[in-house]
């Protein structure tokens, strides 16, 4: 019996020992996560500011008649919105009541030049005779005073004459500046009064365009101080490009090249391209910043900046296509100013407000903060954070911890700034 249980104790532990379970094998290591990493570099980078505004004349006034009459002939110019050169004739008014006047006052003036002759000769005699002791001074003293009296007649008579032929010029109304008009007020046949309008013109020499811009964008920007000269149309300047053009010119995180802008001020402001589009195609215009208006809106912070544009209706179209007009909605892209250290990063690269994920050489991530000079669309300017040559992760990551361990795919090979658009 006591075998029996001894046999029995042995094969229940044996049994034991069979069915209890093993260690659990160890679980495989997660994969590191893949990312794209590129290499970046500081460099210098222009900013940008983006506006709106139109197209307006930078100067626009009434044309009013100087002299009263009946009107004989206005120039087609007038008539159909046409194009008209600086001085070009384009009003006549019937002189013939002018051309009377100003007989009249010739003939006065050879009255008074007549009456001038024979004082002064007058005089002469009484002064001969009163040194020869024949005439008293008294006579002498009234022979100079009609003498004095003659001459003043005269000069009188010269300046009405001078202002019937000043009438008579300005029945012949001029243009004051090469333009277009914008409104006809009369018409052949009409009676006018002085100081009445006749037309509404406006300047094509300069067009200006008024962008408002947020304060804070105010520092970016080359804006010359106020009572800096402005622009001299006097002088010819270069046909803008305004060629019809199929997209914007710039790729997201490319700097775009405003070109020459020859404006003369004493101290240039921003460059700016303008595009708006009309009669079916995209045009685009380059202009400068001159200045502002001095004052910022109370009630949306925004300063109105002023942009010329040199002859912007003399820019190059294609057959067909008329020229821009005045009143053209235009987005303008204003270049500003330029920093040097900066690394330009596509705006998925940062996390948060001004973090950015690094891959060390170990390979792992690593979170830091950033200085962030600016962000403009889908790119961010960084100034301060990021060493040369460091991988950043552009990859979005929901559970990104500092120190995890990632694999980097589809590297980009290291681009120095000089081959990067945005450090031109």
């Amino acid at each position: 019996m006591p075998l029996l249980v001894l046999l029995g104790g042995i094969l229940g532990s044996t049994g034991l020992i069979v069915v209890r379970p093993g260690p659990a094998p160890a679980e495989p290591p997660a994969p590191a996560p893949a990312v794209h990493a590129e290499p970046v570099y500081p460099g210098s980078v222009r900013v940008e500011v983006h506006a709106q505004g139109s197209l307006e004349p930078r100067v626009e006034n009434d044309f009013v008649a100087e002299v009263g009459g009946r009107i004989d002939w206005v120039a087609p110019a007038l008539e159909t919105g046409a194009r008209f050169a600086a001085g070009e004739v384009l009003v006549r008014i019937d002189d013939r009541d002018l051309r009377i006047a100003h007989e009249k006052a010739a003939a006065a003036v050879d009255r008074a030049r007549h009456r001038l002759g024979l004082a002064e000769a007058s005089h002469e005699r009484r002064r001969s005779l009163e040194e020869a002791g024949a005439a008293s001074s008294a006579a002498l003293d009234e022979a100079a005073s009609s003498a004095g009296v003659a001459a003043a007649d005269l000069r009188e008579a010269r300046a009405l004459l001078a202002a019937a032929e000043h009438d008579l010029e300005r029945a012949v109304l001029r243009a004051p500046f090469e333009g277009r008009a914008r409104e006809l007020r009369i018409d052949v046949g009409e009676i006018v009064a002085p100081g009445t309008p006749v037309a509404r013109l406006f300047a094509v020499d300069v067009a200006e365009v008024r962008l408002p811009i947020p304060d804070s964008e105010l520092a970016f920007l080359e804006i010359p101080e106020p009572g800096t000269s402005a622009p001299d149309t006097s002088k010819p300047t270069p046909e803008p490009s305004a060629e019809p053009i199929a997209e914007p010119s710039a790729e997201p995180g490319e700097e775009l090249d405003a070109g020459p802008v020859e404006i003369d001020v004493a101290a240039p402001g921003s460059d700016v391209i303008l595009r708006g589009r009309f009669a079916g195609t995209l045009r685009e215009l380059r202009g400068q910043v001159v200045g502002t208006e001095g004052a910022l809106d109370p009630r949306t912070r925004m300063m109105t900046v002023v942009v010329r544009v040199p002859r912007p209706e003399d820019a190059r179209v294609e057959p067909g296509v008329p020229a821009l007009p005045m009143g053209l909605f235009m987005e303008a892209t204003l270049l500003g100013r330029r920093f040097d250290g900066v690394v330009t990063l596509p705006r998925r690269a940062l996390r948060g407000r001004d973090r950015v994920a690094v891959v060390d050489d170990e390979g792992r991530l690593r979170e830091r903060p950033v200085s962030i000079l600016r962000i403009e669309g889908e790119r961010v300017l960084v100034q301060d954070g990021i060493a040369p040559g460091e991988r950043v992760c552009t990859s979005p990551l929901d559970l990104a911890v500092d120190g995890m361990r990632v694999r980097v795919i589809a590297e980009h090979a290291a681009r120095r700034p000089e081959e990067t658009g945005a450090a031109r």
